[in-house]
Order: C-alpha cells, then sequence, then structure tokens
C-alpha cells in the first residue's frame, strides 16, 4: 500500500485489490488560499466532516460521508460516529486494519473506541486549535488505542498555518520519529512486531 499526506486531514491511499490498482482519498479539502494540491479522480473518495469545505472530486468517484458499513471495490469500509459530527474510518485493505480519525477534536466515546482498537495503521489528527485534537490529547489517545503505526496528520503546513508544528506531538509521544518522505510503501509484514513505529510525512 501507498501512503501520502496532502495536507490537513487529507490522505491518499494507493493499493491492490484482487489484481485492480485502487486510489482512495479521505478529506480532499479547498485550502483557504489557492486550490486543492492535486486534481485526482480517486476511485474511492471519504469525507469525515460533511462536504460543504470538500475538494471536488470525479463524477466516477463513489463518495462516501454518512455512517454506515459498506464494501466499495472489494474494500470493507466502517464509517463510524466519532464526537460531534465527525466521522471516523476503518478500512480493511491488504489484511491492514486502518483507522483514519477525521477532524476529530476530542476523544470518542468508549463504544466507538472498542471498535477501533489495535489498528495496524492510525492516521491521527495533531495541530489542536479549533479544528483538531492538540498535541497531548492526541498522543494520549493514540496510547489507548495502541496501534503498530501511527501517521499525525493536520499539523502545520503551507494549507493549513494555524495548526501546531509537529515538533508538539513528537514531543508528547514519545517516540523516535521516521521522517523525511512523502510517500511511504507499507506491507503487512513490515509493521512492527512488540512496539510502535511513528512516521512523519512531508505534505506531497
Amino acid at each position: 500500500m501507498h501512503i501520502s499526506w496532502l495536507g490537513q486531514t487529507c490522505i491518499k491511499l494507493q493499493t491492490k485489490n484482487l489484481d485492480k490498482d485502487i486510489t482512495v482519498l479521505i478529506d480532499a479539502y479547498k485550502p483557504k488560499k489557492g486550490e486543492f494540491p492535486r486534481n485526482f479522480s480517486p476511485d474511492v473518495a471519504l469525507f469525515s466532516h460533511g462536504l460543504d469545505e470538500t475538494a471536488t472530486v470525479s463524477q466516477d468517484t463513489f463518495t462516501v460521508s454518512s455512517l454506515g458499513e459498506m464494501e466499495v471495490k472489494n474494500l470493507m469500509i466502517y464509517a463510524i460516529p466519532g464526537f460531534g459530527e465527525s466521522v471516523i474510518y476503518k478500512l480493511n485493505a491488504e489484511s491492514l486494519n486502518i483507522v483514519h480519525l477525521g477532524r476529530l477534536k476530542e476523544a470518542p466515546a468508549n463504544e466507538c473506541l472498542e471498535k477501533i482498537m489495535s489498528p495496524d495503521i492510525l492516521f491521527i489528527p495533531v495541530g489542536g486549535g479549533e479544528s483538531y485534537m492538540d498535541a497531548k490529547s492526541a498522543a494520549s489517545l493514540a496510547n489507548t488505542l495502541e496501534p503498530r503505526l501511527i501517521i499525525p496528520i493536520a499539523y502545520h503546513c503551507d494549507t493549513d498555518q494555524e495548526a501546531a508544528p509537529i515538533t508538539a506531538f513528537i514531543k508528547e509521544i514519545g517516540l523516535k520519529a521516521t521522517t523525511g518522505e512523502k510517500k511511504i510503501i507499507i506491507k503487512k509484514k513490515d509493521l512492527p512486531q512488540e512496539e510502535t513505529k511513528l512516521i512523519v510525512l512531508e505534505k506531497e
């Protein structure tokens, strides 16, 4: 699976299912200035906070913005209530259990936590302010969920200059961060077995 961060809470997943390449785009957005960083026509687009501030995707894209459980292009997708009106997504692809917390501002209820515990890959917002969890709360939630791989999102970048820098979260989580890459390739066999790994992506 290929993983890229496109700023804010936007993640691009490129996966293969039944020998077919599938692109999943989570939280395509309209920045306050300029345009969305890429012109994509993903196979699947997931939105965690409604459609008012989202970038336009192709009419052929299967779009999800509400709660429920569905199978799309042989991918299992679970849209779970987060905090307030936010949606948390859980996906199963390439034998990987993936959780994307979207624009989560506070830890969700215990009922939700039970559904997303122990993911292989956790995408968690860390930038604080009015839109995201702050670094301390995000680190606490990440430790509770016990993922094998943490990929923080929604920290300071050129399209999200009000968000806090990633250094605050790295300090709170207390893990050595792997940095410097705009895209990573993850396979189930590459995941750490005994500890949690932290990967900080540069915005693509």
